[in-house]
Parts: C-alpha cells; structure tokens; sequence
C-alpha cells in the first residue's frame, strides 16, 4: 500500500495527481491525515482521508508519500509520530517518495545525505549534503523518490507507478490519461 501523508496545507496537485495513477494502475493508496479525517490544502480545498494517522498500520505501507505545500510540510515535520513513520520505512528499506518542498523533511532527518534529490526551487539550502538536480522533474536514488513542484505531480505519480507496478503499467495510464510530458 501507498500511504500519503497529509497535514493541513498540502498542495493538492501533489496529491490528486499521483493518486489518481496509482489507482489507475490497481495500486492500492490510503490518504492518511495526521489528525483526523478531515483536511484542509493550501488552497482551502477540504479532503476527506482514508485514515487518520493512528488508524494507519505501518507494516502495510509499501512506499509513503510526503506532498509538498509549505503547510503541509510545517504539520508533518512538527509531528513526531510522522517523524516516527517516516524513520521506520526509512530503516525498514520501503519506498520513501517526496515532492517540492516535502523532501527537505527527508533531508532534515540525513536521509538524503550525498544521494541525487530535486525539491522545489530556492529550498536548495535547507536539502543539507544531498546533491541536487536543478531542473530534474523526478529524482530516484535508492529507495528515494523526490519531485520538484506541483508542475511536476504527472511525472512524479507515473515514476510511481513504474517503480511499483513497472514499466509496462506506467506506460498504459501514461497513454490512458493522454499525458504527453
């Protein structure tokens, strides 16, 4: 399962889109929130999740997936119960995917440490020793993925895709949805 970690002020592009392919191509996503059901975007567009964190079991999570939005990313690196998670599938070798100004949580706890990442443009100084790829829409080091921004979410959730379901899959909800990036 792909877990999808919301806080309040997410960026909802970054979570729609790549929810939306993942789904397309039978990949199971829980929209978990940090406090309850009920969560706000940047945009003041009100989701409802699938979880709340404290419902959410960590030895489910194949991959967890950190939006950006500058609100979103303040939440989930003020909780420590994400930290917690975050830090368990880091340990436990799941897939750990962040996109704008979400991978700068990754590279607070040293998990970028000298790896390729992209983040969203001038946060460049808060990504510590990793090595960015300016103008890179994704990034896949390891067991990271990073995006760059909201512009980037197709390419980010079709990366995902490929990476969980390969290739072959990507490929079909890439011409099902007539992405052409």
């Amino acid at each position: 399962m792909v877990a999808i970690l919301l806080g309040t002020g997410f960026e909802e592009s970054e979570v729609i889109v790549p929810t939306d392919l993942l789904r397309r191509a039978g990949v199971e996503v829980a929209l978990v929130d940090l406090n309850g059901r009920q969560v706000t975007s940047s945009h003041n567009v009100t989701m409802t999740a699938d979880l709340a964190l404290d419902e959410l079991d960590r030895d489910q999570v194949d991959m967890l997936m950190l939006p950006g939005g500058l609100g979103g990313v303040e939440a989930i690196s003020s909780d420590m119960r994400a930290q917690a998670l975050i830090q368990y599938c880091y340990d436990h070798g799941r897939w750990l995917a962040a996109i704008c100004a979400a991978p700068t949580i990754l590279a607070n706890l040293g998990m970028l440490d000298r790896r390729n990442a992209v983040c969203y443009p001038g946060m460049e100084d808060l990504m510590g020793s990793a090595v960015v790829q300016k103008g890179s829409p994704v990034v896949v080091d390891g067991h990271i993925v990073t995006g760059e921004a909201a512009g980037s979410a197709f390419a980010f959730g079709l990366k995902l895709v490929e990476i969980l379901k390969g290739t072959a899959v990507a490929a079909q909800v890439k011409e099902s949805v007539h992405y052409h990036g």
